[in-house]
């Protein structure tokens, strides 16, 4: 059944942003997305979590979102993460993403404060309200301690500019409850679950491996859509470590960073209170990705 949000169906990596000396290495960050257009990836999501927006000032967080929509110049779509737990600051980001040209917004949902499902509901319907832009919802509890429900969802769904979820509660039966209850394109949060999602309805993934690894996700994500169930299966237990050992060795983005050090793509720098990961951690991340194949 066709989905609202399609034009966001597919590989969407979430970018990490590149540190040097503690600043933002734009030179890096405009490479990384000639490299991802190059590698096929459908769409680049900067400034969320992997892209460690916390520790971004606002004037950090527009520009980059501005270099990389220059950047891309519409050869790539751009999804910038313009949520937060203030519904001003969200809108002040998500408008200033529209005027620069991105291609939609993916919004967290509020962090911290723990609004109620009825202040879910008011909060992304003021965004919409006061910014003409396609929206994606980003509903990941495990960061912002609250769970936006499926009628929750459901209800935004009625929206004309809401036209996707980022689904990261890890739960196939929440995922499985909202693609029963309205048409947004669904979309995977957890790398190792994009198959499992993507078999009740989901349309794709908002990817961390995605940064070391898109096209692999690509022929995972086109293989299911083609029908090519067994192949897809095939791509699914290849990239299962990677997924795992990414997301599960450190806080992400500590894994992922590390592995583009490793793999020479960056400085794996990070910014307090993300650190670097012990030597042990490191060497756990160098021999999957030994395993995978891309060191020796």
């Amino acid at each position: 059944m066709p989905t609202r949000g399609e034009q966001f169906a597919g590989v969407t990596v979430a970018l990490v942003t590149p540190f040097k000396n503690g600043e933002i290495d734009f030179d890096n960050l405009r490479y990384l997305v000639d490299w991802h257009i190059d590698q096929g990836t459908d769409c680049l999501s900067p400034v969320g979590t992997t892209g460690e927006s916390p520790t971004l000032d606002h004037e950090e967080h527009e520009r980059i979102i501005a270099v990389v929509v220059e950047k891309a110049a519409g050869r790539i779509k751009v999804m910038p993460g313009t949520g937060s737990n203030s519904t001003r600051e969200a809108i002040r980001l998500t408008s200033f993403a529209h005027k620069v040209g991105a291609d939609g917004a993916l919004m967290v949902g509020p962090y911290y404060n723990k609004p109620t499902q009825e202040g879910y509901y008011r909060h992304f319907a003021a965004v919409a309200e006061a910014v003409d832009i396609p929206i994606v919802l980003y509903n990941i509890p495990g960061r912002t301690g609250s769970n936006i429900l499926p009628e929750t969802i459901a209800r935004l769904a009625e929206i004309p500019t809401i036209v996707g979820v980022k689904e990261a509660t890890g739960s196939l039966d929440q995922a499985s409850q909202i693609a029963a209850l309205c048409d947004l394109t669904i979309l995977s949060g957890d790398d190792s679950l994009t198959l499992p999602l993507m078999s009740i309805g989901g349309r794709g993934v908002v990817s961390v491996v995605g940064n070391i690894v898109p096209r692999d996700l690509k022929a995972l994500v086109s293989a299911f859509d083609a029908g090519r169930i067994r192949e897809a299966q095939t791509q699914h237990r290849k990239l299962f470590p990677l997924c795992r050992d990414m997301l599960g060795v450190a806080t992400n983005p500590i894994p992922i960073k590390t592995a583009m050090k490793l793999l020479g793509r960056g400085t794996g720098d990070l910014r307090l209170p993300l650190c670097p990961l012990d030597s042990a951690s490191e060497a756990r991340i160098r021999q999957t990705l030994v395993s995978y194949g891309l060191l020796r």
